[in-house]
């Protein structure tokens, strides 16, 4: 059962973490520009707040929900703004002076994990996601029973890193015939990638808000 429970969280969490948005490009380029663990503990940073929003949900913590839904709008232009930081600063980073600095002070692999979490947290479309595939799948978080709930939730993270570790390996394996202008070309496509990201999620939220 346990074990069970486990396997469906793994599955959960992998496929939570797949589509490729704005995260998946920041670690991609990170992966390149400083290593595959920058790139790692950035994915670790988004599969934490996977998490808890998987636990909000999952534990159907209604007040937390209804705050989020009410102040959905706000969450989301506050998101977008900084997401849309995010990639303007990609976009105008020079690779070549990175890759000196990282030389010399090594990586903040904190740093990573930390930005790359308050970036998946500020997206809270993330909780009705799990709510829609808790719901879906039959899958409930029962807090009379911790120990259950805790397999579904370590099996989220497990499964989440597994994407995360998969992407990183797969860039760090070709970042070796990566040169310096294909680099800086990387660092301008990641960059316009993220801020085309935002503007569609921002045309489609608004375009949602209006129709309702």
């Amino acid at each position: 059962m346990l074990i069970k429970l486990f396997i469906h969280g793994i599955i959960i969490g992998f496929l939570v973490s797949l589509p490729l948005g704005p995260i998946g490009v920041l670690v991609i380029q990170r992966t390149v520009n400083k290593s595959r663990r920058a790139g790692l503990f950035s994915g670790a940073g988004a599969a934490l707040s996977d998490v808890i929003y998987a636990m909000i949900a999952g534990f159907s913590l209604t007040i937390v929900i209804d705050f989020i839904r009410q102040y959905q709008m706000l969450f989301q232009v506050v998101g977008a703004i900084a997401v849309m930081g995010l990639g303007l600063f990609i976009y105008t980073k020079n690779p070549v002076k990175d890759l000196r600095r990282h030389r010399r002070r090594g990586s903040t692999h904190f740093q990573d994990l930390a930005s790359t979490f308050l970036l998946t947290f500020s997206n809270p479309l993330s909780i009705f996601v799990f709510l829609a595939i808790f719901a879906s799948s039959g899958i409930v978080l029962n807090i009379d029973r911790p120990y259950y709930s805790a397999f579904i939730i370590l099996g989220i993270f497990v499964g989440a890193m597994s994407w995360w570790f998969s992407l990183s390996g797969v860039v760090s394996l070709f970042r070796h015939k990566i040169n310096l202008r294909l680099l800086w070309w990387i660092n301008k496509v990641a960059g316009i990638l993220i801020i085309l990201f935002v503007i569609v999620s921002i045309t489609v939220a608004i375009h949602n808000h209006l129709t309702l």
